[in-house]
């Protein structure tokens, strides 16, 4: 067991390495080499852990994928009780947005991947199936919503899904280039849930 803990933990320490130089200096930064000296360990015990580049990256962007998720998760957990569907999809599309530094450089990390996805399969199937778990769940709160009332029947959560990550994705490179403001962000991401919630019994 103590190995395979080690294990776990020279793996994720690696892709911390691998997160850090993205974030700063794009993919084409990212060499064994260079993530070996980011890191502080060998290269020989980052082939170790990894057979080949690709490899690499694909855990690096699922460890991204996890750290937000449980960011996500806590954040949820830590507003108060009875929860509604509203705050907990906001709370989603805010965490999004590149509204600080550390989702800022997790935004240039994941438009790099997303880049290099377009000719590595594995990463592309990584990554569509992260966009399908968001949707799903973006869809179960928006039944949960209807559910509680919060939400009016006649919504397709499926469609409002698909309009919820739609409009998060777009913002998301207009924020990040200076285009649109933190504030101009913000509200249409209200004025997107205004109009999911128009016509409940809680409006």
């Amino acid at each position: 067991m103590p190995k395979k803990v080690d294990r776990e933990q020279r793996r994720r320490q690696i892709a911390e390495a691998v997160l850090r130089l993205t974030a700063e200096q794009g993919l084409d930064a990212v060499s064994l080499r260079d993530v070996a000296a980011e890191a502080g360990v060998s290269m020989g015990m980052v082939q170790h852990y990894f057979t080949s580049k690709d490899r690499m990256l694909l855990f690096a962007c699922a460890y991204m994928i996890e750290r937000t998720n449980r960011r996500l998760q806590q954040q949820i957990a830590a507003r108060p009780c009875p929860r509604s569907a509203r705050a907990t999809l906001r709370t989603v599309l805010v965490e999004l947005l590149p509204l600080d530094e550390e989702r800022r450089a997790g935004t240039r990390v994941w438009t790099a991947f997303l880049a290099r996805a377009a000719v590595e399969l594995d990463l592309e199937a990584f990554m569509r199936t992260t966009w399908v778990a968001s949707h799903a769940f973006i869809a179960d709160q928006i039944r949960s919503g209807q559910e509680s009332g919060e939400i009016p029947a006649h919504v397709s959560p499926d469609r409002a899904a698909v309009r919820a990550l739609a409009l998060a994705d777009g913002l998301v490179s207009h924020v990040l280039v200076g285009h649109y403001s933190a504030t101009q962000a913000l509200a249409a991401v209200d004025t997107y849930l205004d109009e999911l919630f128009a016509g409940s019994s809680d409006s």
